[in-house]
């Protein structure tokens, strides 16, 4: 294999630190537990003067069996009647939303995670899409982007057929692994055969994409493994691939504690695996967009990308961003008007809030100017590997060199490392620097942690 960059391992080790995927900025450990249902329902009312679109995410969190490897706000569930009461407080959430919000406004964007989403019954499915239109009007526009998060173990070709005709245009699929032995040491055992057939489904049912997770760290995986696990992925003709870091913190996630240390890869072989997956993604045609995402040339994301329109958002990369975000369920996030707030992270303080017809909001953060300036600057360093001072200037206003000087300052090391190089008042990330473009990021950061939070990190 060629590889597609000048590879340097001891520059990947030595940056080798933890670091946000920015997927906001400030980062959730800069919201403030003061911030509460008041300031939340300000935002919503305040959003409507934008006309902006709308965005939902919905957070199913119940898994039927638990991974070992998983980080994820969950609820172990066997039967799908335990779920009853949730989706009837989800209803009141919306109920309470939509008080304060203009629900005219399109429905541009839907997405449903977890836990496991696809753990709800078909019955429950269409009363979920049901409640969401009832409340907010969802779209039929061709140009809809509504995706659903998928366990292969919890899906058939009936659940995708079922999926298109409530109104889902792209799938995510977790597949983590192919290898067997991978699989079996982080309890999640998926026969290949059972991803293969939702992928050929997907197809012939013309869903728009198709996103496949794999995760990069796990017990038992060796750059060999993990090549066969790509080449059979890559024949699988995925639009999009996710490439996850998996963090070990076995302290905090009582699941990890299952898994034993002494199989999970080194530190060089995990580089040696990242090296594959790099080099054989891009050598079978795919874009390495960002951080840990990939996509073929003519995908949505690779599209906006070369046009300058791709934006990040809680659920990742995004060609469709520039909209209110409101968030539902345990743990949900938002970002609306000049806001970000999180929902409740225990499925008990999200339910006493609800049955107290009170909005289920357990921190958030209103914008600072300097939030709005450095926020738009590490989201055009993460979607266009590049940052223009003089347009950031412009469109706040600002001489953006003398503004940021800190962040510049912060940026020379790293272009001493040959991470990132000037061209005019433009910066750019080299081959190198766009494996570590998070680290480039991180030199606008005014909240930068010296410990930053290692659950939302990927070297990639």
């Amino acid at each position: 294999m060629a590889d597609p960059f000048a590879w340097d391992e001891s520059l990947l080790r030595r940056y080798a630190t933890r670091g946000s995927r920015y997927t906001s900025y400030p980062t959730t450990l800069a919201f403030r537990e003061d911030f509460g249902e008041v300031d939340y329902q300000a935002a919503l009312a305040r959003s409507n003067a934008s006309g902006r679109p709308l965005s939902v995410y919905v957070h199913i969190p119940f898994c039927r069996n638990i991974c070992f490897y998983c980080a994820s706000n969950k609820v172990p569930a066997r039967a799908t009647r335990l779920a009853e009461p949730y989706l009837s407080r989800l209803d009141r959430e919306m109920v309470l939303i939509r008080q304060r919000l203009d629900t005219s406004r399109e429905v541009q964007q839907l997405h449903w995670g977890g836990g496991t989403p696809t753990f709800l019954s078909l019955d429950q499915m269409s009363d979920l899409i049901d409640r969401l239109d009832a409340r907010f009007g969802l779209s039929d526009s061709r140009d809809r982007d509504y995706a659903i998060e998928i366990d292969p173990r919890e899906a058939d070709v009936l659940t995708l057929r079922h999926l298109q005709a409530l109104g889902f245009n792209r799938l995510s699929l977790g597949v983590q692994e192919l290898d067997h032995r991978v699989l079996k040491a982080v309890n999640r055992v998926q026969p290949r055969a059972l991803t293969e057939a939702l992928i050929d489904e997907a197809d012939r049912l013309g869903f728009r994409s198709l996103n496949l997770d794999l995760i990069v760290g796990l017990p038992l995986q060796t750059r060999d493994s993990f090549a066969a696990t790509l080449e059979q992925v890559i024949a699988m003709a995925p639009a999009r691939l996710s490439v996850y870091h998996y963090a070990h913190l076995p302290k905090r996630f009582a699941p990890q504690r299952r898994i034993r240390r002494e199989e999970l890869p080194s530190p060089e072989e995990k580089l040696a695996i990242l090296r594959t997956a790099v080099t054989m993604l891009t050598e079978a045609g795919y874009v390495h967009i960002g951080m840990d995402q990939f996509a073929r040339p003519d995908d949505s994301l690779a599209v906006a990308q070369r046009q300058g329109s791709l934006q990040r958002n809680f659920q990742g990369y995004t060609s469709h961003a520039d909209s209110d975000l409101v968030g539902l369920g345990v743990s949900a996030l938002s970002r609306v008007d000049d806001v970000y707030t999180q929902n409740h992270t225990r499925l008990a303080a999200y339910e006493t809030a609800l049955d107290a017809s009170c909005l289920p909001v357990s921190a958030g953060l209103r914008l600072t100017f300097d939030d709005h300036v450095r926020r738009h600057a590490i989201e055009r360093l993460l979607c266009d590997m590049a940052l223009d001072l003089d347009a950031l200037g412009e469109r706040f206003g600002i001489d953006a060199p003398r503004y940021l000087a800190d962040a510049l300052s912060r940026l020379e090391v790293l272009e001493q490392d040959g991470l990132v190089g000037w061209r005019g008042n433009r910066l750019e990330a080299t081959p190198m620097g766009r494996l570590l473009i998070g680290h480039l990021a991180m030199a606008f950061d005014a909240y930068r942690p010296s410990e930053p939070d290692p659950t939302d990190t990927n070297p990639l």
